[in-house]
C-alpha cells in the first residue's frame, strides 16, 4: 500500500476526536438557546431580565460608591489632581501623616506654561488659630497659589471661589465661608491674626456662602498659609489641582511631577475605593446582594426551564447523548443566556448612570453622583457569570434526574 493511501486511512487522533465532539455539543447548546428564544421565549427572557436588572443594579451602585470615594474634596471643580504617591517621592515629614508634593510652586508654575493648560495650583490644608479682639478661633484653611491667574472663572476650592482671592491688591487676603465670618464676627475690610509656626496679619476681602456642610473655612495665598504653618522650607503641598485639556495635563505632569499621582480627567480612580471606608462597604453590599439575589433567581428560572425541556433532553439521552453531554447542554444554555442578559444588564447600567447624574446635577447635586470606569464593565459581566455558576447545580441536578424512557414514552 502506498504512503498517501495509509495517510488517508489514518485515524484522527483523540485530542482532535474531542475536541470536534465538545464543539458539537457547544454548536448543539447555542442551537437549543435559539429554539428557546421561539418556543420558549418566555422563560428564556425571564431569565435574562433577571441578570440584566442585577447588572444594571450593580453598576449603578458601584458607579455611585466610586464617585463618593473620588470625590477630590468638597467645591473643588479641577480637571485633574496631582498627589504625591505613597512612597513619598517628593518630599514628606515621615510619621507627620499622608505624603506631600514638594517644591509645589515651582513645579506648578512649569506646568501651567504648557500649551493647553489654563491653570495649576498647588493646594494646602491646614488648620490655624486666628485671633481677633483677643477671642481665639481654629479654622480649616486651605492655601492656593494665584500669582499665575485664578484659572476658569467658575474656578473654585472648597467651595469658594478662587477668582475673589486672586483679584484684590491686599497682601495676605482671606475670603472666608459664612460660617467662619459669623464665628469671628467679622466682614470684609476687618484684620485677623493668623497664627501657628509663625504669625501673620490677615485682611478679610471676602464672605461668601462656603461648603454645604456649614463648615468654617477660610481661603488664603499659598505662601502665607506654608509661612504660617511651617510648609514654606520645602514649599509642601497636599496636591495641585489643574485645570485644562486632558492630554496636555497629562504629558505635562509627567514632565513636572515624576512619580507622583494624575487623578481625575474623567477617569475615576478605582484605588481610591478601597480607601474609602463608606464606599467600599456600598459597593461589598451591592456585590453580595447582586451574587445572591441573581443566583436564586437564575437557578429558579433555569429550573422552570429544565423542567419544560425534559422531553428535548430525553430525547438527546435517546440518540445517544450520555448523562453529562445532556447536563453540559443545559449548562451552556444556562450560562449563554445569562451572558446575553449580562450584556444587556451592562447597557441598561449604563444609561442608568447617565439618567441618575443628568437628574441629580438639574435638580439636587452640583455635579454627577455617579462614576463610570472602564473596568466595571468585565467586573459586572464576572459577577453574572459567577452567579450562574453559583446557581447551576440546580438546573443540573433536575436535568440529571430525567426519565429518559419515561418522557420519551409520554
Amino acid at each position: 500500500m502506498s504512503e498517501p493511501d495509509q495517510e488517508s486511512n489514518a485515524e484522527p487522533s483523540p485530542i482532535a476526536t474531542r475536541a470536534s465532539r465538545w464543539w458539537g455539543l457547544f454548536t448543539l447548546a447555542l442551537g437549543v438557546v435559539r429554539t428557546q428564544t421561539t418556543t420558549a421565549r418566555g422563560r428564556t427572557l425571564a431569565t435574562v431580565l433577571v441578570v440584566a436588572l442585577t447588572v444594571a443594579n450593580l453598576l449603578l451602585v458601584t458607579g455611585v460608591a466610586l464617585a463618593l470615594a473620588d470625590d477630590d474634596g468638597p467645591g473643588v471643580d479641577a480637571d485633574a489632581r496631582i498627589v504625591a504617591d505613597d512612597g513619598g517621592v517628593h518630599g514628606s515629614v515621615a510619621g507627620a501623616g499622608e505624603p506631600r508634593l514638594g517644591e509645589s510652586r515651582e513645579r506648578a508654575a512649569r506646568l501651567a506654561d504648557r500649551d493647553g493648560v489654563d491653570h495649576a495650583s498647588p493646594v494646602l490644608e491646614e488648620p490655624i488659630r486666628t485671633e481677633r479682639d483677643g477671642d481665639i478661633t481654629y479654622l480649616a484653611a486651605v492655601g492656593v497659589d494665584t500669582d499665575h491667574g485664578s484659572g476658569p472663572e467658575s474656578a473654585t476650592v472648597a467651595d469658594l471661589p478662587l477668582e475673589t482671592l486672586a483679584d484684590t491688591p491686599a497682601d495676605a487676603p482671606v475670603v472666608l465661608s459664612q460660617p467662619a465670618a459669623d464665628e469671628l464676627d467679622v466682614e470684609p475690610g476687618d484684620q485677623l491674626a493668623l497664627g501657628g509656626v509663625e504669625s501673620q496679619s490677615a485682611t478679610v476681602v471676602a464672605v461668601e456662602d462656603g461648603p454645604e456642610d456649614d463648615e468654617p473655612v477660610a481661603l488664603v495665598e499659598l505662601g502665607v498659609l506654608q509661612s504660617v504653618s511651617g510648609a514654606d522650607a520645602d514649599g509642601l503641598a497636599d496636591a495641585v489641582l489643574v485645570w485644562g485639556d486632558g492630554a496636555a495635563i497629562e504629558a505635562g505632569a509627567d514632565a513636572a511631577f515624576p512619580g507622583a499621582v494624575l487623578e481625575g480627567q474623567g477617569v475615576p480612580d478605582v484605588d481610591a475605593l478601597f480607601g474609602d471606608g463608606l464606599a467600599l462597604a456600598t459597593s461589598a453590599l451591592a456585590l453580595a446582594v447582586s451574587l445572591g439575589l441573581c443566583s436564586l433567581l437564575v437557578a429558579t428560572t433555569a429550573g422552570m426551564r429544565v423542567e419544560a425541556d425534559r422531553r428535548t433532553l430525553a430525547t438527546l439521552g435517546a440518540v445517544g447523548f450520555s448523562t453529562g453531554s445532556r447536563l453540559l447542554v443545559v449548562a451552556t444554555t444556562t450560562l449563554a443566556t445569562a451572558v446575553v442578559g449580562a450584556l444587556l444588564g451592562v447597557v441598561l447600567g449604563v444609561a442608568a448612570i447617565g439618567v441618575a447624574n443628568a437628574l441629580a446635577t438639574a435638580t439636587i447635586a452640583p455635579s454627577a453622583i455617579a462614576a463610570l470606569h472602564p473596568l466595571l464593565v468585565p467586573y459586572a459581566l464576572a459577577v453574572a457569570v459567577a452567579s450562574t455558576l453559583v446557581a447551576l447545580p440546580y438546573p443540573l441536578a433536575l436535568a440529571a434526574r430525567t426519565d429518559v424512557l419515561a418522557e420519551v414514552g409520554r
